[in-house]
């Protein structure tokens, strides 16, 4: 009996934690063992982002949030004091459109399906009529919007580490493959647990109008790909409006045909999820609006990379944009010797100057690793962009409460403020100067200590042959 009852007790005190902890709508970060309930950073720089910076100022780190920030804020009983003089405290950088933590995608056609809530309808009226579609296996080319980020990712990829490494804290995970891969979910790049690391499930649904088929196939064009996705627009929005006469009362009524593609768009569409739509040179750019405003969805641009050249319509379309920053250059395995136009060296010279364009018409705006697979040279790109006009302060922001705006998430990271997550990188100097060294990284409040890769030793140079 004895024994029973401690049970019971052990039980009846795990439950007491979590119901304070979650009691404020902030979910139990994992702790390790080793790891003291506070951290306090005394004496830093402090660099909110949503307000001027703090000179010796403090943060106070509790359960995986911040608890207080400023120059008088204190350390509570039990904490771990951080000696931050001669540091600067950043908010953790946001990788806004990666494929970090998503080694494989599941197999064509699989991954869970989610539920589909029925929208009840006000009256009863027939189904409209059902637009006309293409019948065959080219329905749906490249098309699987029910794989979620969250449900695939990989803790163990290597990425997670390097991308910590470098100062970044949070991505925007999104399938790749196709022109409709999936739905991108918002990830704290912390060691653990799939389900630890998810901070927003379903926060965009990335579009590709790279065709997926070919000259005998559709969509064999580029033409056909943007008339697909059209398509799928047109389809899940009459899935919506089927759905909700039949739902609301079936009787004598022919039921909707299913279509899991429809099924899942028409969520999209009720949750108001952001579509990334891509546009990397001027014309690109341009035509993606036009399909923003066709699509009539709340829509984020990528790419951007000519941006410089359409920054005032850009402004116009009050859309957001997220620039890549993987800068056009001659590939390393080109011929030296072949001729390259007077338009590509152009792009190439001029690109990095996109991000200041943007910032003076207005554009609110993040940036992306793109390409990059050392992400040490994000940091480094995104200083060609300050070299090349860019507002140091804009340039933080773009990697940090700006792109937290863009994906929704500003209301818990993006910035140094109390009750947000605690994402933070401390480093010794400016971010964006070659010669910082990044000390500490902080995700949902876990301490990791960022250890140099020591350089390798270069061979002495043989001498010269008499």
């Amino acid at each position: 009996m004895p024994f029973r009852l401690g049970r019971i007790l052990s039980f009846a005190l795990i439950a007491l934690v979590a119901l304070l902890a979650t009691r404020r709508g902030a979910p139990l970060a994992p702790v390790q063992a080793d790891e003291p309930p506070f951290f306090v950073i005394e004496h830093a720089r402090i660099v909110p982002v949503s307000g001027p910076p703090i000179d010796d100022g403090t943060v106070v780190i509790a359960r995986g949030l911040i608890q207080a920030v400023g120059s008088g804020a204190k350390a509570p009983p039990g904490a771990e004091i951080i000696d931050g003089h001669g540091m600067v405290v950043y908010p953790g950088l946001v990788d806004a459109m990666s494929t970090v933590g998503l080694v494989a995608g599941p197999p064509p056609g699989g991954g869970p399906e989610p539920a589909a809530p029925a929208p009840p309808a006000p009256a009863r009226a027939a189904p409209p009529a059902r637009p006309a579609v293409s019948q065959g296996p080219e329905d749906r080319p490249g098309t699987q919007p029910w794989r979620i980020a969250a449900d695939h990712l990989e803790p163990t990829d290597p990425r997670i580490r390097r991308w910590r490494d470098a100062g970044f804290t949070t991505v925007l995970a999104c399938p790749a493959g196709g022109m409709l891969p999936g739905q991108g979910s918002i990830v704290d790049l912390a060691d653990g647990r799939p389900i630890d690391m998810v901070v927003k499930t379903y926060a965009a649904v990335p579009i590709s109008l790279t065709p997926s088929g070919n000259f005998f196939s559709f969509p064999g064009s580029l033409m056909g790909a943007i008339a697909y996705v059209r398509q799928v627009y047109i389809d899940a929005r009459w899935y919506q409006q089927a759905a909700a006469v039949y739902n609301a009362d079936a009787r004598g009524l022919e039921r909707p045909h299913f279509d899991r593609t429809e099924r899942v768009m028409a969520q999209t569409l009720e949750r108001h999820t952001p579509v990334l739509l891509p546009g990397n040179l001027d014309k690109e750019i341009l035509r993606a609006i036009d399909i923003a405003g066709e699509l009539d969805v709340p829509a984020v641009l990528y790419g951007l990379q000519q941006g410089y050249a359409v920054a005032g319509q850009t402004a116009a379309s009050r859309l957001p944009a997220l620039v890549d920053l993987d800068w056009p250059a001659r590939p390393k395995d080109s011929d030296p010797q072949a001729p390259v136009t007077l338009d590509v060296l152009r792009f190439r010279d001029r690109a990095p100057s996109t991000p200041a364009a943007l910032a003076r018409a207005g554009v609110p705006f993040g940036f992306y690793s793109g390409g990059i697979t050392d992400p040490k040279d994000t940091l480094k790109n995104a200083k060609k962009a300050i070299d090349a006009g860019l507002d140091p302060a804009a340039a933080l922001r773009a990697f940090t409460l700006g792109a937290a705006q863009i994906l929704g998430v500003a209301d818990r990271l993006g910035s140094i403020e109390p009750g947000k997550i605690a994402n933070l990188v401390v480093a010794d100097g400016d971010l964006f100067n070659p010669a910082t060294k990044l000390k500490l990284v902080f995700v949902d409040g876990r301490r990791y200590t960022i250890h140099e890769t020591p350089a390798t030793p270069r061979p002495p140079a043989a001498a010269p042959a008499n």
